[in-house]
């Protein structure tokens, strides 16, 4: 029988501190340079833009894959050189307890599945990663957050965003307010999507246009102004393709307001392009257009001040700096708390818009 790693590490602990001898004396770990990924999912995402960031990235590295699609497995494992032994599927995940090679277990599944296999992936004793938006609601979030807390691994969601450095210095102007206080913020983020058959058209599945890029306006109305809301003004859905949006929202619109009296509007849809983030001050205002694209994130202040794209791989360093954080036992950059908080949010936006009312936060 295999010993698991959160085992032999209790066991090793307690052996130290029965003794009075030195542990370099008695046993000396190598520390790891760099982590193990295994991607749970390899629709889009995984394939084309999370499996060739890996290959960019210093301090972690793809080494397995859970998926449910076999002939998906001879073509990932030549290209990535994955070994038999680190393929999973989703009826097995949890035996990569006792894989040494994968330390974190990367989330990259629908939304209604994230609590289902975050929670797998914690109780495995791997850290996890789990893509944006967290969960179908804030139950299914908390659950996440205390499976990991429980098994003492770090949670960290995949908000790229706030690992871009413009967004980043969006954030802290939030609290220097170089151009005065913050008045209002309106955060855009849509694409026209004609797929006809997709999960993101079915409600049990958390598809919905607010699920999926609302959460970046959301997320980037409450990290421009350093607040979170007090309510939900109004919020409302609208759909020119009522045939494929019968369950969930095509179009959304939100207003926030906050306790510094900023005000927050939000549109976010599945029929229409949109891609920027406006904050307008007591003496100014700064854009950034595109806000949230994978690369080209680019603005401008008032006073004419470039904020010129970031060079790298977005993901890459999403995924290096969330590594460091386990290497070096620091605190991630977007825990769980951080992705619950705009759950919290989607759930109070769709109640506004169905009672016609603002909802108190």
């Amino acid at each position: 029988m295999k010993t698991n790693r959160r085992n032999f590490i209790k066991k090793t602990s307690f052996a130290l501190a029965a003794s009075t001898v030195p542990f370099s004396n008695i046993y000396a770990l190598k520390p790891k340079e760099t982590l193990g990924v295994a991607l749970v999912g390899l629709g889009y995402y995984s394939t084309d833009v999370l499996a060739p960031a890996l290959k960019l990235t210093k301090h972690c590295r793809l080494t397995g894959i859970v998926t449910g699609s076999p002939h998906k497995i001879p073509k990932w494992q030549k290209q990535y050189g994955i070994k038999d032994k680190n393929v999973y599927n989703y009826d097995n995940m949890h035996e990569i307890t006792n894989n040494p090679d994968i330390d974190v277990i990367y989330i990259v599944l629908p939304t209604g599945l994230h609590a289902k296999y975050a929670i797998k992936a914690a109780n495995s004793g791997k850290h996890v990663w789990c893509e944006k938006p967290m969960a179908r609601t804030a139950i299914e979030c908390q659950a996440i957050i205390d499976a990991c807390k429980k098994n003492k691994v770090k949670l960290s969601i995949g908000y790229r965003m706030q690992h871009e450095p413009n967004t980043q210095k969006i954030m802290k102007w939030a609290k220097t307010k170089p151009y005065g206080d913050i008045q209002t913020v309106s955060a855009r983020a849509g694409y026209y999507d004609p797929r006809e058959n997709h999960w993101k058209l079915k409600k049990e599945m958390g598809g919905g246009a607010l699920y999926d890029m609302g959460v970046y306006s959301i997320n980037g109305i409450r990290y421009s102004t350093g607040e979170e809301p007090i309510k939900v003004l109004s919020a409302s859905h609208s759909t020119e393709r009522p045939e494929l949006f019968s369950e969930v929202d095509e179009t959304t619109f939100f207003k926030f307001e906050f306790p510094s009296g900023a005000i927050g509007r939000g549109w976010t849809s599945f029929g229409k392009s949109m891609n920027e983030l406006t904050v307008t001050t007591k003496d100014g205002f700064y854009i950034l257009k595109p806000f949230q694209s994978y690369s080209g994130v680019r603005g401008y202040t008032c006073t004419d001040e470039k904020l010129l794209p970031f060079k790298g791989n977005q993901q890459a360093k999403q995924m290096d700096d969330d590594s460091l954080s386990i290497l070096n036992n620091t605190n991630v950059l977007v825990p769980g708390e951080e992705g619950m908080k705009d759950i919290v949010l989607v759930e109070a936006i769709y109640k506004s818009a169905k009672t016609g009312s603002e909802v108190k936060l």
